[in-house]
């Protein structure tokens, strides 16, 4: 279950066992498990179902407020140049949160460079990747304690890692039972069409490695669409690699975190890879250097805005009687201050000592490293005293 503790004020009632106002009708594409309609309403699915307390329902859409709102402020603080580039993931925060509390505490995370909100559902300072992006620092969580690594950059590279990893706990004897360990590995569509990432299939497939490979399908990498990447869905790749492959609606929260949950649980108790595809939707740039108007019309992003995953668990929160509007707005309230409070540690983040690029490139030091440190002081410190910089 999701966490439901987090400042989940409101009304205080047990989930009963069928929600007001759900209904049994099957989601309008039969390759994709949804939940909850673009219209906020409850639908059933078959295979993937969840039962949650309405303080979980509740934290839910808390996670995703908090998580665009950060977000946002990431985008205002690169362009008032606080940050030399950032990553937004405004759309894709049902995939995130839904597949981020479906996770166990033991469970590894292999990220992109875009999934702050998975990093947030990890209990990680959302301080930590805004380091990175403003050039202080190369990530400064520690992937150990938290079972998140460090973002990549190159795309499609942390699959193999992931798999490597997943190949890892299964010879240590951590796979088989509700204790056991799995992976789940990040990536976009356009990642999809990596050597790495075919590659990282193929041993995870032939060595039955406890990995669930995640793809965002935003669908765009970076200004090319699927269509031009894949001629068939791209969950169907999975069938070729010999391992199962699932379409989930990643604007809804809840299917999200059902259809994770339970390739999570299949890959711990040893029964192998899965691919899931999370069919959501890109609303800003590829990053800050990009501009989506280029390759993609107005017309597109409004019929995907109607399917907000915020504005949709919104609405299934207020007509369930879940949460009042006093309620909701201190979520909005939270999230602001949230916002403020990394704004100001963002600016007040120091500048590293220049050097500093040089320290912990060897473990046991390097005779070469230390030469080139040497010169590097040197020429540096002939700027001393002078207005060029």
């Amino acid at each position: 279950m999701v966490n439901g503790d987090q400042n989940s004020t409101g009304p205080k009632k047990k989930a009963p066992a069928k929600r007001r106002k759900s209904a049994s009708t099957p989601a309008a594409d039969p390759d994709m498990v949804q939940l909850l309609t673009p219209e906020g309403r409850r639908v059933s699915h078959p295979d993937y179902d969840v039962s949650m307390t309405d303080d979980e329902y509740r934290a839910l859409y808390r996670d995703m407020v908090i998580v665009r709102r950060l977000d946002t402020e990431g985008t205002a603080l690169q362009r008032q140049g606080q940050l030399g580039i950032w990553a937004s993931l405004q759309g894709q925060e049902a995939a995130q949160i839904g597949s981020g509390r479906a996770l166990q505490q033991q469970d590894m995370v292999f990220p992109t460079y875009r999934e702050h909100g998975v990093l947030w559902t990890k209990g990680i300072d959302p301080i930590m990747p805004f380091g990175l992006f403003r050039g202080v620092d190369l990530g400064g969580w520690d992937s150990r304690a938290f079972k998140f690594q460090m973002y990549t950059i190159v795309i499609g590279a942390q699959s193999l890692h992931a798999t490597g990893y997943a190949m890892g706990i299964t010879k240590d004897g951590k796979v088989g039972g509700d204790d056991g360990e799995a992976v789940i590995a990040y990536f976009g569509d356009g990642a999809s069409s990596q050597g790495d990432v075919n590659e990282s299939f193929v041993y995870a497939s032939v060595y039955n490695a406890p990995v669930v490979f995640f793809c965002q399908n935003n669908q765009y990498a970076i200004s090319e669409p699927v269509i031009r990447q894949a001629r068939v869905p791209l969950f169907k790749r999975a069938d070729g690699f010999g391992f199962p492959g699932v379409r989930v609606d990643g604007n809804d929260v809840l299917a999200t975190y059902a259809v994770t949950k339970t390739a999570m649980d299949n890959a711990r108790h040893g029964n192998g890879p899965s691919f899931i595809e999370a069919f959501t939707y890109r609303m800003g740039a590829h990053t800050t250097t990009d501009d989506p108007t280029r390759y993609r019309d107005s017309g597109e992003v409004e019929q995907w805005q109607a399917k907000d995953p915020i504005e949709r668990m919104r609405t299934f929160l207020r007509d369930d009687e879940i949460a009042d509007a006093d309620w909701l707005e201190s979520v909005d309230a939270e999230a602001n201050d949230h916002a403020l409070s990394l704004r100001e540690r963002v600016i007040s983040m120091p500048d590293p000592q220049p050097a500093a690029i040089f320290d912990n490139v060897y473990h046991e030091g390097s005779q070469l490293v230390d030469s080139e440190r040497a010169e590097f002081s040197k020429y540096h410190a002939s700027f001393e005293g002078s207005d060029h910089r």
